[in-house]
């Protein structure tokens, strides 16, 4: 008979099988400090030992490392999806930023739609909740609090999609986001009634979530992302134009 005695499992091993789940599941990420020794085994219930016996199997396997004086951090396993060489080239280009909006309204679309169907009433109150914070952080005058809180929207609602695989692939891109390798969010704050226009998009957007429906969450995210892509395209259009026409002005005044 095929059958083997059932061994019981050992506790690092228990440990380490959570740890994966976390950062799988997007709930520890990458950059993130673990808690203290002491407070990781209280924790989850198991001896110093114990935890020191998973914490190395998680830092040989790349998942986690350690920082001298400083702790356990979560590895920033989302590094490597790009090479240097590429986001030079993205940063280069601007027709990458364009290509860029495009595949983040296809797949947030269907993260929107998926969240619509799948997302447990806590997902949704953590969108609304972000959506909320928006709303209050759009009255100062100052608009990087908005912005950051921009990406945390839609991260939220890849999040609430429950695909890891999605969660982890859209994490990445939005690093470069915030990075500025695609573009400076803030260009699309520079007058206050496109700032008014976003926040109405991101609220039709938490509208429908919220009454669960997909096929009107996923036109609310791609109507938003199409809004995007002309603003950008049309402040790049100024943005040239200003420059001929400071050329021209300078030509003139050199001419006398």
């Amino acid at each position: 008979m095929p059958f083997q005695k059932v061994q019981p499992e050992k506790l690092s091993r228990a440990v380490v099988r959570q740890i994966e789940l976390l950062i799988l599941r997007g709930i520890l990420r990458p950059g993130e400090r673990l808690p203290s020794e002491r407070e990781m085994a209280e924790k989850l219930g198991v001896s110093r030992p114990s935890l020191r016996e998973a914490v190395a199997e998680l830092q040989e396997r790349g998942l986690l490392i350690s920082k001298i004086g400083a702790g356990i951090f979560v590895a920033e396993v989302l590094g490597s999806s790009f090479s240097d060489a590429l986001i030079r080239l993205f940063a280069d280009h601007e027709e990458a930023v364009f290509d860029y909006i495009a595949f983040r309204r296809d797949m947030e679309g269907l993260a929107a739609e998926r969240a619509a169907r799948l997302a447990s009433d806590t997902d949704l109150q953590v969108i609304d909740t972000i959506f909320r914070k928006m709303e209050a952080a759009h009255s100062k005058r100052n608009p990087a609090d908005e912005a950051r809180l921009d990406a945390e929207f839609h991260m939220s609602i890849i999040e609430a999609s429950h695909n890891v695989i999605m969660l982890h692939m859209m994490r990445s891109m939005y690093d470069l986001l915030r990075e500025g390798v695609f573009y400076n969010r803030q260009v699309m704050f520079k007058q206050r009634t496109t700032r008014g226009t976003l926040l109405d998009q991101h609220r039709a957007i938490n509208t429908a979530l919220q009454a669960r429906d997909p096929q009107a969450a996923r036109a609310a995210i791609e109507a938003h992302l199409n809004f995007v892509s002309d603003a950008l395209h049309d402040q790049h259009t100024a943005d040239r134009n200003e420059e001929i026409a400071r050329q021209r002005l300078q030509h003139e005044e050199a001419r006398g």
